[in-house]
């Protein structure tokens, strides 16, 4: 990157109104909803559609209950899920994606292809690491 592209970046940067590097910054909540584990694999599974509760757990593996129910309350506050209950006996509650939470998923899913595709790369790398320096 030149000095000039760096630049402009800095000046689009300093236009924002908020800064998620500033530690009062009210969007550091929200990043660490989206990017936190249970977050972002919430957001990935709703991407495909309308889950209930318990779909969801099933789909989002290794999830706790209370885990998924902050995680979604956290969420839904923020925006990005929106939670549907329906007046049936029992209750029926189904989660999705806010057009908001939708845009942010595209992105995120993007970086979760990333990794996914990257991973024969970073086993080889952890193999490599842990023969020099020795396995944690």
């Amino acid at each position: 990157m030149t000095a000039t592209t760096q630049d402009q970046d800095d000046q689009a940067h300093d236009d924002l109104a908020y800064n998620v590097f500033a530690k009062s910054c009210p969007s550091r909540g929200t990043l660490e909803h989206v990017t936190g584990r249970w977050g972002g694999l919430t957001l990935g599974a709703l991407y495909e559609g309308s889950l209930r509760f318990n779909e969801l757990r099933r789909r989002v593996d290794g999830v706790s209950e209370k885990m998924l129910s902050q995680t979604l309350h956290a969420l839904e506050r923020d925006g990005l899920v929106h939670r549907e209950a329906q007046p049936t006996n029992p209750p029926r509650v189904d989660y999705e994606l806010t057009p908001l939470g939708r845009q942010v998923t595209e992105r995120l899913l993007a970086l979760i292809h990333c990794v996914e595709g990257a991973m024969d790369d970073v086993l080889a790398a952890r193999a490599r690491y842990d023969e020099t320096r020795g396995a944690l």
